[in-house]
Parts: structure tokens; C-alpha cells; sequence
């Protein structure tokens, strides 16, 4: 007797378990509470209210048929929103279907008819006009079994004009929905393919770098291992080669690494305009001087606008950014200004961060409120500080010294700045 409760239970648990393409699936994944998709159903208050305006007022036959009426209604409710997009119609013509059985002596059930008729356009259509076609005929049915019943003409009017301009809004607006969810997922994959393509890039440029100097490394250690015995003198003389190459090849990783780590001013920008376009914010560049920047200075910028972007995108709620980027006076200059909803900052890691790496440089940070309303983030940094001493540490240096000491061809560690 207690096999079939677990089976129960579990068909119970796939019913409510939203399809990925549903109405409650697709909230939660665009990160939208679960409980917002419930708060249409305040508008069924209509069904508690329509007796106040009937003869019948709140009678006997009112109960019964709301309490039978009501429970399945919501049954339908929570399936449309649940199910699959292909199989969204069949509930809500159960909806509609429940309005007509009872629209006799039932004229509560009109809201089951509303709720019907929107939820209808959120299947699938062939064709944009396919949904107000179907909800004209289903009016004209409706209208027509009214009548029948004894509805008078005045109480049947606004029927076909809310189902018909609320169902084409609500209808036009998951449109818009769908389609923004498209642009967010094909942003996705562009950021995928793009970070795929990266690595491949990072792959064949180390097996370049890399390759010829490890072959290299390895016959030179084979030929002073088979020199050691008879010419320890031309066995020391590729041992030193070899410190040498290993030296260079360790410069050069550290050059490659360095501009792995490095952001680009543009490559931000582009990333910025795409991530607000997704948003539907508008991405102004009034001015760009990045390509005169010394490289340290140019990451240290760029990754101030993309704190300063994703903050907005976040918190500040606008409509238009503009960015501004000059190099004048010996100073560099980066603007980002929003019309959002301004209000005090409260710094966390993100904006620490970006004032620690421009104070590094000799600059300065400050946020300040925009005009007629929004936030203006100014970052000012010297030019002549494009170049940061602290940016070779102690290791490195002595490294290159030894090095330098050690083999009197080879410069390569001195010369590189970008020693991580």
C-alpha cells in the first residue's frame, strides 16, 4: 500500500517543475523572483466583486460554483505558467472553456475568459497577425453565447476591447522579452567563442615562443654531456650558452605574460557597448586618445572603465553613458558619466581597487554628482608616471642582474619592464 504514494509524490514534483522554455522558466532564469509570475492573479479579485453588480448578489449557487470554479482556474494558471511553450494553448482554452460552461448562471467566470484569451499568445504563432485573428474569433464566440443567455449588449462591449488590447500588449511585450533573451544568450557565445579564440591564440603564441628554445636547450644539454668527458672546456662553454638561452626564453615568457595581463582601452569599450546595449543603455564615446598611452597606463585605465561600466550597469538604472578619454597638459584625463539615479557612493572592493591602481600611478579618483542628475566618475593620471617603477619586483631585478653578470651577450632581462 505504500508503493504508490512515492510514485505520487513524484509525478506531483514533475508537474510542478517548470519546462525550460516556460513562463515561470524563463523568470527565473532572466533572475526574476518566482512569486512575481503569481502577482497577476490579483487581478481574479474580479471574481469576488462581479455579484455586487448582479441581481443574484452573493447567492447559494455563487458559492458552490466558485468554490468548484476557483481551485481549477488556478490549476490552469500554475500549468500555463509551467508548461512548455507548445503546450501553453491547451490550458488556456481549458480557462476559456470554463468561462463558457458556466457563463449561464456564472458571470464571475468572465475573468476566466480574460486570463484565457492573454494567456492564448504566449504559445507559438506562425505569423504575427495568426494571434489577433484567434482572439477575434473567440470574442465573437463569446459574445455570441452571451447573448444567448440573456447578457445585455451593454454589459458585453468592453468583452472583445480588454481581451483584444491586453492580450496584444502583453503579448508584444513577451516579444520583446524573448527577443532580449536571445540578445543576452548570442552575447554569451559571442564572449564564449571570443575567450576560446583567446586561449587558442595564448596556446600558439607560448608553443612559438617555446618550441625552437626548449629543442634548442635540449641538444645544447645533449652536447655538453657527451663534451664533459674529453672537453670539459667546450662542455662548460655550452653549459654557459645554455644559462643564457634558458635566461632569454624566461624574458620572453614574462613579455608574453605581461601582455596576456594587459587590458586594452578599446577591447573595453567595445566589451562596454556590448554589455550595455544588452541592457538597452546607450554607449557615447565623445573622445579616445588610448593609443598614445604607455601600455601600464592604458590597462590601468581601461580597467577603471570596467568598474566604472559594471557599476552602472548594476546600480545607477540610465539610459545614456558617455565616456571621454584625453591625453593633455601631461596629464590623462578619463570621464564616465551616467544619468542614472545618482545618490551617495559607497566604495566596496571594485572601487578600492581602481583607486589603489590609479594612486599607484601618482593619479586620483573622485566620484561627483552629474548634471541634471547621475554620477560623474573623473580619473586623472600624470603622464609622466606611465611608468611604474613598482612594476619590475625584487626577484626580477636581481634575476636580470645575475644575468646580466653572468653572461655578457644578454640583455634581455634589464630591457623588460613588464616582469609580472
Amino acid at each position: 500500500m505504500s508503493a504508490p504514494v512515492p510514485r505520487t509524490t513524484e509525478r506531483l514534483r514533475a508537474w510542478l517543475r517548470p519546462a525550460p522554455d516556460s513562463i515561470a522558466g524563463c523568470a527565473v532564469r532572466r533572475g526574476r523572483p518566482l512569486w512575481t509570475e503569481f502577482v497577476h492573479l490579483l487581478w481574479t479579485m474580479w471574481v469576488f466583486i462581479v455579484p455586487v453588480f448582479t441581481p443574484q448578489g452573493y447567492n447559494p449557487l455563487w458559492w458552490a460554483l466558485t468554490l468548484v470554479s476557483y481551485p481549477l482556474f488556478v490549476a490552469l494558471y500554475v500549468r500555463v505558467l509551467l508548461a512548455p511553450r507548445r503546450r501553453v494553448r491547451l490550458p488556456a482554452l481549458g480557462m476559456m472553456a470554463l468561462c463558457l460552461v458556466l457563463l449561464r448562471w456564472y458571470p464571475s467566470g468572465m475573468s476566466y475568459f480574460i486570463f484565457g484569451c492573454i494567456f492564448l499568445g504566449f504559445g507559438p504563432w506562425r505569423s504575427w497577425w495568426g494571434y489577433p485573428l484567434a482572439l477575434l474569433a473567440l470574442n465573437v464566440l463569446f459574445v455570441l453565447a452571451a447573448r444567448a443567455f440573456g447578457y445585455p449588449w451593454t454589459s458585453m462591449v468592453w468583452m472583445p476591447v480588454t481581451t483584444l488590447a491586453v492580450g496584444v500588449v502583453v503579448q508584444s511585450q513577451r516579444v520583446l522579452e524573448r527577443k532580449d533573451q536571445a540578445l543576452e544568450l548570442s552575447q554569451e557565445e559571442v564572449r564564449r567563442l571570443a575567450a576560446t579564440a583567446e586561449r587558442e591564440r595564448i596556446g600558439r603564441d607560448l608553443h612559438d615562443l617555446l618550441g625552437h628554445t626548449l629543442s634548442l636547450v635540449a641538444l645544447k644539454a645533449d652536447l655538453a654531456g657527451k663534451l664533459l668527458p674529453r672537453d670539459p672546456q667546450a662542455a662548460q662553454r655550452e653549459i654557459g650558452e645554455l644559462a643564457g638561452i634558458a635566461r632569454e626564453a624566461l624574458a620572453q615568457v614574462r613579455r608574453a605574460v605581461s601582455g596576456i595581463r594587459s587590458a586594452e582601452f578599446a577591447a573595453e569599450l567595445a566589451a562596454a557597448r556590448l554589455l550595455l546595449g544588452g541592457e538597452r543603455i546607450d554607449l557615447q564615446v565623445h573622445r579616445n586618445d588610448a593609443s598614445a598611452l604607455a601600455p601600464e597606463l592604458e590597462t590601468v585605465l581601461a580597467l577603471c572603465l570596467r568598474e566604472a561600466v559594471t557599476n552602472v550597469h548594476r546600480h545607477a538604472r540610465a539610459r545614456q553613458v558617455g565616456v571621454s578619454l584625453a591625453a593633455e597638459g601631461g596629464r590623462c584625463r578619463l570621464l564616465v558619466e551616467d544619468d542614472g539615479r545618482g545618490g551617495a557612493i559607497r566604495p566596496g572592493n571594485g572601487l578600492a581597487g581602481m583607486r589603489e591602481r590609479v594612486h599607484a600611478l601618482g593619479g586620483r579618483v573622485r566620484w561627483e554628482p552629474a548634471q541634471p542628475r547621475g554620477t560623474r566618475l573623473v580619473v586623472e593620471v600624470p603622464l609622466r608616471e606611465a611608468v611604474a617603477p613598482q612594476a619590475v619586483d625584487a626577484p626580477a631585478a636581481a634575476e636580470a642582474a645575475g644575468a646580466q653578470r653572468g653572461s655578457g651577450n644578454f640583455d634581455g632581462m634589464s630591457a623588460s619592464p613588464h616582469a609580472p
